[in-house]
């Protein structure tokens, strides 16, 4: 029953993936959620973020921002990346995953979905059968309280990792000792 909203792989940033790895295995586009996933809530990207798309792009990743913001949030995340992205997705609704395909020209078993829900970009992009990576969500300085959901997710987690045969689904594509 809670195998639906399970990851193929959990990641405790973006930044912990080796996507050269995945490149090897055969992916060739990246769907990413945008807050809370790669910057915090309504922040424009990092010089980081920025690094990543660059040297992604460079590896031959197709990438796509798909995120329930609007056009000006995402505008103002994308000012130095070079990426398609869907505003107002209306996730965790399949349409938007499939649009995010279609836009990528790739069927979904070459596609690989991050995000920081469980009960939205894990749950949507796995209905439509794309390949999901849950990334530990990115707190606010001095955040204490990260909502009800979030404890949800956290016990959703939990079966998940005591569940192995669903773990590492995607292989060994998470660096090791990489906690940011």
């Amino acid at each position: 029953m809670l195998e639906k909203y399970y990851p193929y792989e959990y990641a405790r940033s973006v930044f912990a993936i080796d996507y050269k790895r995945l490149y090897e295995q055969g992916y060739r586009g990246l769907i990413f959620d945008l807050d809370n996933t790669l910057v915090h809530h309504g922040e424009p990207s990092t010089e980081r973020v920025d690094k990543l798309f660059a040297y992604l792009n460079r590896l031959g990743f197709k990438t796509i921002l798909l995120t329930n913001n609007d056009e000006e949030r995402v505008q103002l995340f994308i000012k130095n990346i070079d990426t398609d992205y869907i505003c107002d997705a209306d996730k965790p609704d399949l349409k938007a995953y499939l649009e995010a395909l279609k836009r990528l020209g790739l069927p979904k078993e070459k596609a690989v979905s991050l995000g920081d829900q469980m009960f939205i970009d894990i749950i949507g992009a796995n209905r439509v059968g794309i390949p999901t990576v849950l990334v530990h969500y990115i707190k606010a300085p001095g955040e204490v309280w990260p909502g009800f959901k979030r404890y949800i997710e956290m016990a959703v987690l939990v079966t998940y990792f005591l569940r192995r045969k669903y773990t590492h689904r995607l292989g060994n594509i998470i660096k090791r000792g990489k906690r940011k």
